[in-house]
């Protein structure tokens, strides 16, 4: 019975670490845009966490306009895009470039190169909050 109890509780934990690590919707329905959670960590600072994931982009592909429920930096691993932040001009970023997204702040991001993008987002966000809200 215990060997069965700790069977149990491990089939448990796995499943919550799996579950964890499971795409966010609207990226995983976007064609052309894979996301890949690499970490996430509770931050000291009460009620916050750090979650950073590679998003990679198909040529021409674009994800519209979203924000977040805190602070989000992009760092550009490869390729070309634009971003658009609401209320201010695009900007064009390439691989080691590095773009500060503030908190709540709608934006949009499209590969405007002539290969695949990718990008490293480390998101600074409250615990417990939906990670990505779409404009409406």
């Amino acid at each position: 019975m215990k060997f069965l109890n700790k069977l149990i509780i491990k089939a448990i934990y796995i499943l919550c670490i799996a579950i964890y690590f499971i795409p966010v919707k609207s990226f995983s329905q976007q064609t052309g845009i894979t996301r890949t959670n690499l970490q996430r960590y509770d931050l000291q600072a009460s009620g916050y966490e750090t979650i950073q994931a590679r998003i990679d982009f198909e040529t021409g592909t674009s994800f519209g306009m979203h924000s977040h429920p805190g602070e989000e930096v992009i760092y550009v691993l490869e390729g070309t895009f634009e971003y658009q932040i609401e209320g201010e001009k695009p900007v064009i970023l390439k691989g080691g470039e590095v773009l500060f997204i503030p908190a709540g702040k709608n934006h949009s991001a499209k590969n405007i190169g002539n290969s695949k993008a990718s990008e490293l987002a480390t998101y600074i966000v409250q615990k417990g909050k939906q990670l990505l809200v779409m404009k409406k």
